[in-house]
């Protein structure tokens, strides 16, 4: 087994970000985007397979996006889900601190007790009492104090590579919950094994001071198992994968049809095509008709259509009128066969 250096932290790579709000473009050309929140989650990435994976799995329409500030171009889709199924990958997925950003990047991030950066105790409580987190409420004072920042890793299971998907959040009440939910696990798991989880955007409503206030919640709650069984240790991959078993129950009670031999006992090139539409539904084929089972199957409907061919009557002859005595049609592939299943397009040579 290759060797590791001891010192270095050990961490996955990001591949995006779940969000639970966007920004659209002001009006007015010389304002800022406007923030929006959302009632189901954004995905971002750098890369675009990422998020076209994310809206083929949620619905949403990839579109390009280009975050406020200097970041780099990425892209973004609104999804239409409300929750998403992941997975808390080993070690502590969840980081937290009050923070304060501007132009130059972070200008303060305290534990509540210290600021890291200046190393002095919370700025916020020296400058502006006890209640220092009650500014945030107003526009007028919100970027003078820290916000509750928490970043919560997890991992997309069906989602293409190897990595997590960074959930970032501000509300003070998400930060406490999160915390408490993350700690409770960890304390069942040691840090070690994945646990299922499932992610909501769960409405809230607080009244204070005769107003009332309606914002989201970002919620991590234990997916598909017990609470005890999240409590007893860690789970086996297998199970954290696939905590309910109905996906390991449908492979066994849906094997793989064969489609060479469907297709070899067709009739028709259309037949044929049922079959690879068959197989793309099933997803046991490439979309795009790439993959060898789609270009034999191209193959097959191609020798259909030539047998179909070989049979077919000779063509009638005109009378002295130059008149043919019955109508000729040329047949062309259906319109419904996707341009990747016509007949011999893809086969390989």
């Amino acid at each position: 087994m290759g060797s590791r250096i001891r010192t270095m932290q050990k961490q996955a790579r990001e591949l995006g970000r779940l969000r639970t709000g966007y920004s659209v473009a002001s009006d007015d050309p010389e304002k800022r985007a406007r923030p929006v929140k959302s009632t189901t989650w954004v995905l971002s990435s750098h890369a675009e397979h990422y998020v076209a994976a994310a809206a083929e799995a949620w619905g949403g329409k990839v579109e390009r996006w280009q975050p406020q500030g200097n970041g780099a171009p990425q892209f973004r889709v609104i999804t239409k889900a409300e929750q998403l199924d992941a997975i808390l990958p080993p070690g502590d997925p969840l980081s937290q601190a009050n923070e304060m950003w501007n132009k130059g990047g972070c200008a303060r991030r305290c534990d509540g007790q210290t600021e890291q950066i200046s190393r002095h105790p919370c700025l916020c409580l020296a400058e502006h009492g006890p209640d220092w987190h009650l500014l945030r409420q107003d526009l007028r004072t919100k970027d003078k104090v820290c916000a509750p920042t928490s970043r919560l890793n997890v991992v997309l299971p069906d989602m293409p590579d190897v990595g997590v998907w960074r959930v970032e959040t501000h509300s003070f009440y998400a930060a406490n919950e999160l915390a408490g939910t993350v700690d409770m696990v960890l304390s069942g798991t040691g840090g070690k094994g994945l646990v299922p989880v499932r992610l909501r955007i769960e409405p809230r409503t607080r009244v204070a001071g005769g107003k009332t206030k309606h914002f989201p919640v970002v919620v991590v709650e234990v997916r598909g198992v017990t609470t005890r069984q999240a409590l007893t240790g860690p789970l086996p991959t297998a199970v954290a994968l696939d905590p309910t078993g109905v996906r390991a129950v449908a492979a066994i009670e849906a094997p793989r049809p064969d489609y060479l031999a469907q297709a070899e006992g067709a009739l028709t090139s259309d037949d044929v095509r049922d079959t690879w539409r068959q197989a793309s539904a099933a997803g046991h084929v490439d979309s795009k008709g790439r993959d060898d089972l789609s270009k034999q199957l191209m193959a097959i409907a191609a020798r259909k259509d030539e047998e179909a061919a070989a049979l077919r009557a000779p063509d009638p002859e005109p009378d002295e009128d130059g008149a043919y005595p019955a109508e000729v049609v040329d047949e062309q592939p259906t319109a419904e066969w996707s341009a990747v299943a016509q007949a011999g397009a893809g086969v390989a040579s």
